[in-house]
């Protein structure tokens, strides 16, 4: 009887693995197409790229749309569920499935890449700081022993660091849950400044309360390339993505939702943001691809 019993324990257990493995196993287009639905990841706070706004907290901004127009070309048929995320879950719930397609500011790089991957790249971000328009800093080395606010899970922490080894300086920092939390940090007084992608810094202070308060400064820390992520190991998707992008790319479609959202005027405050595309991102829209941060760094 405990033998028989055994058996059937076994068998359960070989089921159970066959079929999560055949659930692993399943790409993420016929995921989307049985759920008849596909769950996109956004930001709540990371103007221009996504972010919410008004009494229905309706999601917009480039990397949103961007994300929007490439699923009504790979799956035209199936309804967007958007997802909000923080910097720090984004890579577990897409790396997990609960979130088909990461559509907000993230940098591609080898460390990120063993977890998920990118798409070739739509954007390329400067980390810099923003600080109060009359407080005189014009450097980081000017930041020795004062407070600066960053977000918790960016790579702008990264780089803090490591140019505080560098320089020999320290730079105390205070971690924000997300970029409104580290911006109300710098416009409170409690830091001198708040350090993060040039776009996103703009994009904060044009729909602050007195966006001529403060001002982008200060050496650029990196130059980061950003991309719309997804699972790994599913070659189909990302292929799908990928060419539904650089159609886009060679169309000009992708430089004028860029010109709507980084030069146009954008709600809520329908403020702009006035930062032109750069020339790197010229180039990679003529030539696209998906290398990571270690690439740029070299």
């Amino acid at each position: 009887m405990r033998f028989v019993l055994a058996q059937v324990a076994l068998a359960c257990m070989v089921a159970g693995s066959a079929t999560a493995q055949a659930q692993e196993a399943a790409s993420t287009l016929d995921k989307i197409q049985s759920a008849g639905k596909v769950v996109i990841g956004v930001r709540e706070s990371s103007a221009p790229m996504a972010y919410a706004y008004g009494t229905t907290q309706k999601f917009v901004g480039y990397h949103v749309e961007l994300c929007e127009k490439v699923l009504a070309q790979v799956v035209p048929k199936a309804r967007i569920e958007y997802m909000a995320l923080t910097p720090q879950n984004t890579l577990p719930l897409v790396q997990n499935g609960t979130v088909d397609m990461g559509c907000g500011p993230t940098t591609n790089n080898l460390a990120r890449q063993k977890q998920v991957a990118f798409a070739v790249t739509t954007y390329v971000s400067q980390v810099r700081m923003a600080v109060r328009a009359d407080s005189g800093i014009t450097s980081f080395k000017q930041l020795d022993g004062k407070t600066v606010a960053a977000s918790a899970g960016t790579t702008a922490v990264q780089l803090l660091r490591k140019y505080a080894r560098e320089q020999n300086v320290s730079l105390p920092t205070s971690l924000g849950k997300d970029h409104f939390e580290s911006f109300l940090m710098l416009e409170s007084g409690r830091a001198d400044a708040f350090v993060l992608d040039d776009n996103l810094l703009a994009g904060v202070i044009a729909n602050s309360k007195n966006p001529d308060g403060f001002k982008i400064v200060g050496e650029v820390l990196g130059s980061e390339p950003i991309a719309i992520l997804f699972r790994k190991d599913d070659p189909a998707f990302k292929k799908a993505v990928d060419d539904a992008l650089m159609r886009m790319m060679a169309s000009g479609e992708v430089a004028k939702i860029y010109d709507k959202w980084f030069v146009q005027p954008i709600p809520p405050k329908n403020a702009p943001l006035n930062l032109p595309m750069s020339d790197m991102l010229k180039q990679l829209l003529q030539k696209p691809n998906d290398k990571p941060l270690e690439a740029y760094a070299s």
